[in-house]
């Protein structure tokens, strides 16, 4: 049988929700309650590339929607001189080195800075795009990204990082290819839809950079052809035929708790920026189970012995590097048998443990709303080729008055939806791991 978690007891929960309201209505209470102490409600939105619709609702083979009928429909639409207004309806996100396209919308005020999000183009647009700049649009060069029932709508991505004459064509239109990571940070993270989308360019980076470092057999070593509309590959000897599917490389990020001080472990690394801290982190090893890969790591880099592990949430982090093209961030609540910290200064600068109430400062503190705005200001200069070089990370603690002693990963992170959650006590129902 299943043992569910009660709910923590603290003072500050019991005199505003009675123990008896619904999950839902839980929910709400708790939302309501962070934004009286100035906690933006973004934090109750799944984090950055986790809320993926068309992805969940994948359709089935014998479907208009599904990969295979979706890609003959396209490869038609492709063959005739005219556009055809049939369904479904095909949107294409083209990405350079890694780089999906992104645009710029008006703000809503004057004092605002421009909003940015990922850049669809049609795919007849696209075509006329691609024969102008002299490339030419193939079926199978696309990757199916997704569908969408309730918009008609197929989503697809293409890598463009040969084709150099459609820079210009798309600069002309006010488009520029942005670092997923940027775009993340420059993105209004309260707009469901936007982050929606920015879950659709995510997976879609992580099929692209799949499809660069699987160009051959890892079996026999002869080359992979696509499959599936881009979602395998197979290998093309006909004495071999291995199937090669997409790659996830899973991680484990643990907030660490002192139960009987009130207080979490923190950690930063050498990599973050100044004042920033946040959970601990690291890759699962073959054979181990997610519990010990965090009471493993937890011990690794600071000495501190875990035992009880409970699972909270987790988040694709398709922004790492090529070699690994999606992460799945798995996140968990580890609760400390030992507090002497023992930092292995190999893998962190520095860990501490820091109180609940310095945690809600550092929560409040931080103008993170300020902070996309800065960074779509950069990205903005960036696409002018103002600051080509320029690091939007570094940014991305902008703060007024007094600076806050410390400061965590934004609305963005998981790191920031597990610290936030102990902080404010909205700790959800889970389930005990080993």
């Amino acid at each position: 049988m299943i043992k569910l978690l009660p709910l923590p007891s603290s003072s500050t929960i019991s005199s505003i929700i009675p123990t008896s309201l619904h999950t839902t209505t839980l929910s709400r209470a708790f939302s309501s309650h962070k934004a009286s102490l100035g906690i933006m409600s973004i934090n109750s939105h799944p984090p950055a590339y986790s809320d993926n619709t068309p992805l969940s609702r994948s359709s089935k083979r014998s479907d208009l929607f599904s990969p295979t009928a979706a890609l003959e429909s396209l490869k038609f639409q492709l063959s005739v001189s005219t556009q055809s207004s049939s369904t479904p309806r095909f949107k294409v996100l083209p990405f350079r080195n890694g780089r999906p396209l992104a645009s710029s919308s008006a703000a809503h005020s004057v004092d605002s800075q421009q909003i940015w999000h990922v850049g669809w183009v049609n795919l007849g647009d696209l075509k006329v795009l691609l024969e102008t700049s002299g490339g030419q649009l193939s079926g199978d060069s696309l990757v199916y990204a997704g569908s969408c029932l309730e918009d008609d709508v197929v989503y697809w991505a293409i890598d463009v990082s040969s084709e150099q004459g459609l820079l210009a064509e798309l600069g002309s239109k006010n488009f520029c290819f942005v670092e997923l990571r940027s775009l993340m940070v420059a993105s209004d993270w309260s707009d469901l839809q936007a982050m929606g989308n920015l879950a659709i360019a995510g997976h879609a980076r992580a099929l692209l950079e799949w499809h660069n470092i699987s160009q051959f057999c890892g079996h026999c070593g002869e080359k992979t052809v696509t499959i599936e509309a881009g979602r395998r590959k197979q290998c093309s000897n006909e004495s071999c035929r291995k199937r090669i599917y997409p790659r996830v490389d899973p991680v484990v990020i643990m907030l660490v708790i002192d139960r009987e001080n009130d207080c979490i472990l923190l950690g930063r690394k050498s990599s973050f920026v100044p004042r920033m801290w946040s959970c601990l982190a690291g890759f699962i090893e073959p054979g181990e189970s997610l519990e010990e890969a965090v009471r493993r790591e937890t011990w690794e880099e600071t000495g501190i012995e875990v035992g009880e592990v409970v699972y909270h949430s987790s988040q694709p982090w398709p922004v790492g590097p090529s070699s690994m093209p999606c992460q799945l961030m798995v996140g968990f609540f580890a609760y400390a048998k030992s507090l002497d910290i023992n930092v292995d200064k190999k893998e962190l600068e520095d860990a501490q443990w820091y109180s609940r109430e310095a945690v809600r400062k550092a929560l409040t503190a931080a103008e993170y709303k300020k902070a996309q705005g800065t960074a779509a200001s950069k990205v903005e200069q960036m696409c002018k080729g103002v600051e080509k070089s320029q690091s939007l990370t570094a940014g991305f603690n902008v703060e007024s008055g007094e600076l806050a002693s410390m400061f965590v990963p934004g609305p963005h992170a998981i790191a920031h939806r597990l610290i936030s959650s102990w902080a404010f006590q909205n700790v959800p129902f889970g389930i005990p791991c080993g």
